[in-house]
């Protein structure tokens, strides 16, 4: 039997990250639970690794973002001394590999690993200018040939799986928007067009793979969200597409700031505005939002502030001249106050503002309105106000069984643990038991 050799790659890298072995099990962990896999690393664990023991394939990709994270500059098996994953996939085009991307979500067999891959803090986001430059030759069949008719069928589609997004989660939407990329879009991206409808395609396309991201966000599907994402600004640079584009980039932060990544998300949240040379007063809100958000979460409140009053300013605007449904809103509006008041500590100030976005928010968001109702019940919790929270987990319960999304599950799962601590309180307790005849047994146990 051949003796281990010590993994002098990995120590290297441990040395360069100033972290102990006790630290960087934790990180480890850390990366873990964020995207749905929880370990329990120790110690020991790192000790075993140095000393020549190849981790699994789910502890290698941790390890390697933990080092990432830590380093602040991406870290590749080679350079770990890890040996290359198995099934890493050969470079493709933006078509085919969007396809691809597609079919492996819709294999069962496939789903799992797809769903493996974490967040990447480091990934690789492709700027205008390059995706812009990258118009790549599109492989065109001649057994179909498109039309505008096909682009509307396409952006009809798109607008209806978002409405099922909104208000049944990203679970119940997801599996047909990937089936609908696969079968339907991926065919149309390869026939014959003019090039004003080839761009027009790639440009539904664009969204409806951010949408397809967005679903995977809801799942708790990190990585596979990331590819997704990737891919629509790829098609939307070959469409030269800025909105898509800008939106995409900001939806990439709103996902790295959930995750407590907040100079990440500033990062991108700037890329975004930054991509965005002409913008009408609702889009500049949308963006300016996400960037106060970002800085705060990051710590820098003046930044966050300033942006938070260019959303507001903005918001004013656009509400005064045209009131919009389905885009961002008033409502869209105060949970960024919320999100903002919160990180900077001022929890009356967020509840006052989740209160106001929850009074404001379109029934049709029924997924959102869960999640944000328990959020807000677990700040009331954090002010003492017992009963009130109790009251407004009920609310959140109301719409709960309705939905299928890992974010709202997430949030269910904070709620049980809570509300625990509060065995002797009727409004907990009777919360509590409701709450057992309502969410699966793994969230209730």
């Amino acid at each position: 039997m051949a003796e281990r050799k010590p993994n002098r790659l990995l120590a290297a890298l441990l040395t360069d990250s100033q972290c102990t072995q006790s630290a960087f099990a934790r990180a480890v962990n850390a990366v873990g639970t964020e995207n749905g896999r929880p370990t329990t690393y120790s110690q020991p664990s790192v000790s075993q690794w140095l000393g020549g023991t190849v981790p699994e394939p789910l502890a290698q990709t941790a390890i390697l973002e933990a080092l990432t994270r830590r380093l602040g500059r991406l870290v590749t098996h080679a350079e770990a001394g890890f040996p290359p994953p198995a099934d890493q996939p050969a470079p493709t085009g933006t078509v085919e590999g969007l396809i691809e991307l597609g079919r492996q979500d819709m294999d069962p067999s496939r789903r799992g690993v797809l769903g493996a891959s974490l967040f990447a803090v480091a990934l690789t986001v492709p700027g205008w200018q390059d995706v812009l430059a990258r118009a790549e030759s599109i492989q065109r069949g001649q057994t179909i040939r498109i039309g505008m008719p096909e682009v509307a069928s396409v952006i009809a589609m798109t607008e209806r799986l978002s409405s099922i997004d909104d208000e049944f989660g990203g679970r119940a939407a997801r599996p047909m928007a990937a089936s609908y990329l696969v079968n339907t879009v991926g065919p149309y991206l390869r026939a014959e067009a003019q090039d004003a409808v080839r761009k027009a395609m790639m440009s539904a396309a664009s969204d409806l793979c951010y949408l397809t991201g967005y679903m995977a966000v809801d799942e708790g599907l990190h990585g596979l969200a990331q590819q997704y994402y990737v891919k629509a600004l790829e098609l939307a640079g070959v469409a030269e597409d800025h909105l898509t584009y800008c939106t995409t980039l900001r939806g990439m932060s709103v996902q790295a700031v959930d995750l407590g990544h907040g100079q990440r998300a500033m990062q991108l949240a700037d890329a975004a505005a930054a991509a965005s040379p002409v913008a009408g007063p609702r889009m500049r809100a949308f963006l300016a939002g996400q960037q106060a958000h970002s800085a705060a979460v990051s710590g820098d409140t003046n930044t966050a502030l300033r942006h938070l009053a260019d959303a507001e300013r903005a918001m004013d605007v656009a509400e005064s001249e045209s009131r919009a449904f389905g885009s961002y809103d008033p409502s869209s509006l105060n949970y960024h106050v919320a999100q903002v008041r919160y990180a900077i500590r001022d929890v009356s100030g967020s509840v006052a503002a989740m209160l106001e976005s929850d009074r404001l928010r379109y029934s049709v968001y029924q997924r959102g309105r869960v999640r944000h109702r328990a959020t807000l019940a677990e700040r009331q919790l954090q002010l003492g106000h017992l009963e009130e929270a109790c009251r407004t987990w009920h609310l959140a319960l109301d719409d709960y069984p309705k939905v299928q999304s890992g974010r709202a599950d997430d949030r269910v799962r904070i709620m049980m643990g809570l509300l625990a601590a509060h065995p002797r309180n009727e409004y907990a307790r009777n919360l509590y038991e409701r709450a057992r005849t309502l969410v699966p047994v793994h969230l209730a146990a």
